[in-house]
């Protein structure tokens, strides 16, 4: 293992880590890490799950897996034997698709319900301990997303197409699959306590808001420096870059409400354009979260805080190169008002179809205590650049970012066997080798009265719809090989957040 910061890493004015072989956990868990003098604790895997590829959902479609998933408001319970159960409310992307090839589906926008009950493992004694760790996912119905005018939305890439409603410039395409329909690459997902919901998308970078029955009501558009444009257009789609905003498919992956319900982080996936490194992809490092104040109105016009998080960078290969990647945030999780947890990943594993080992998979725990705020500053209202060089990625004097500290490594290879998980060996598509995307959380109350500080964190992949056998909108959509949806369960020690009023024993 090579890395050029230590391994507890604070990520501050230094700039960005960089990893150029394989980052591995290679210590027994629990593991202690400290951030402004409290203690963090990761105590390991404790429980995982599957669905088969060629599951089926509500609609018929091959069931695509977690682009993100929230528990259900009030259906998290721990049972009087220790299992936990709960109604899992999981976020499919666009559908099946092959960008390169032009190909898209109408996929309507949807939310899959399935149910979750487990009983964490707590030890090595054996089949008794592995079977007690097995996560049971049910998949049970789901809703249909909707537009302002009760349409469903679409899968398809929209191109250069716009359409108005509620004043409001949405993605559409102009002709072909989808035509006239509001495009939606749905990539993170919120609950609100009323039962309301935010939707965050990887096209427009916008954060969609529905009431209960998955009808839009409203919608966040983010500061310009955010929006896609082009020749002084948005430009939507994902086939063609934007000239500043987001990248493409580098939207809005990340998003989540404070505990306590008074803020909505919104993160992208990684740095805007203007933002990064001429030609250089490990140079996208300096990605932003907004922070709004939804306290009174669910959808404020301006964020009240707006900060810059270095991601770190890796080389793609793991062979000890110069980094030559940017791990993407795939998820936020929100503690409070300014701490919150980030699933920053590399782009192999399963699903790629590539020999590369995994590099980089990790949650981070990032703090915006001292971090810069650039709300209402040029960096937002315009398209500065936060870069002090084109050709690099330090910032600019006087912008300090959010300080991080990997707080939870999935590249474990022991605590992965335990769930036969593995990160190399048998075939390139071995259907246990740990898949690519892990793109979802949630974390939940380990409802221990012994133990108040422990939370049960859920981690699930996209496995982008591959499966051997499926089916997209009734037709045939087979990949030469499985992806299964999988789901990871890791108990950590996380001081000082409040427990969501609805979770019960």
């Amino acid at each position: 293992m090579s890395v050029l910061f230590p391994a507890a890493l604070l990520a501050a004015a230094l700039g960005a880590a960089q990893f150029t072989t394989p980052h591995l956990a290679d210590d027994a868990p629990p593991r202690q890490v400290e951030m402004a003098g409290q203690r963090y604790i990761d105590h390991g895997l404790v429980a995982a799950g599957r669905l088969p590829a060629a599951t089926v959902d509500f609609l018929g479609d091959t069931l695509g897996s977690f682009s993100s998933l929230a528990m259900g408001r009030g259906s998290w319970r721990r049972t009087g034997d220790g299992r936990y159960q709960g109604v899992l409310w999981t976020l499919p992307d666009r559908g099946r698709n092959d960008p390169q090839a032009g190909l898209f589906y109408d996929y309507p926008a949807r939310l899959e319900r399935l149910h979750i009950d487990f009983s964490p493992r707590t030890d090595d004694a054996g089949d008794s301990a592995a079977a007690a760790g097995r996560i049971s996912l049910r998949v049970d119905g789901g809703i249909v997303l909707r537009d302002f005018d009760g349409r469903p939305f679409t899968g398809a890439d929209p191109g250069d197409g716009v359409v108005e409603q509620h004043g409001i410039a949405l993605p559409s395409p102009k002709t072909g699959v989808g035509a006239g329909k509001v495009s939606l690459d749905a990539e993170s997902l919120q609950f609100s306590a009323d039962g309301h919901f935010y939707i965050g998308d990887e096209y427009a970078a916008y954060v969609y808001y529905f009431v209960p029955d998955g009808r839009l009501a409203g919608v966040l558009v983010p500061p310009p420096a955010v929006v896609p444009m082009r020749g002084g257009k948005p430009a939507f789609g994902s086939l063609a870059p934007p000239d500043t905003g987001r990248r493409n498919n580098q939207g809005v992956e990340g998003m989540a409400l404070s505990p306590d319900g008074t803020r909505l982080f919104v993160a992208l996936q990684s740095a805007l354009l203007q933002d990064s490194a001429k030609g250089e992809a490990s140079g996208r490092t300096a990605t932003r979260v907004l922070v709004y104040d939804v306290s009174a109105e669910p959808l404020p016009r301006q964020p009240i805080g707006h900060y810059v998080v270095q991601l770190p960078a890796y080389a793609a290969k793991g062979d000890g190169a110069a980094p030559d990647r940017t791990a993407a945030q795939s998820e936020l999780r929100a503690l409070d008002d300014h701490r919150f947890l980030l699933l920053a990943r590399d782009g192999n594993g399963l699903g790629t179809g590539k020999r590369d080992r995994p590099v980089f998979k990790s949650v981070l725990l990032v703090d915006t205590a001292g971090a810069s705020n650039l709300a209402g500053s040029e960096y937002e209202a315009g398209t500065a650049s936060l870069l002090a060089d084109p050709a690099g990625s330090a910032l600019k004097p006087g912008i300090a970012p959010a300080r991080w500290t990997e707080l939870l490594n999935l590249l474990d290879p022991a605590q992965l066997a335990r769930f036969g998980l593995h990160l190399s060996g048998g075939e390139d598509n071995d259907p246990d080798l740990l898949s690519e995307k892990w793109e979802a959380m949630d974390l939940l109350p380990a409802l221990d009265p012994s133990h108040p500080d422990d939370w049960l964190l859920i981690v699930g992949n996209d496995n982008d719809f591959i499966a051997r056998h499926c089916v997209m909108r009734g037709e045939n959509c087979d990949s030469p090989f499985d992806n299964d949806s999988r789901v990871l369960v890791y108990r950590l020690t996380i001081p000082g957040v409040a427990h969501a009023p609805d979770a019960s024993d």
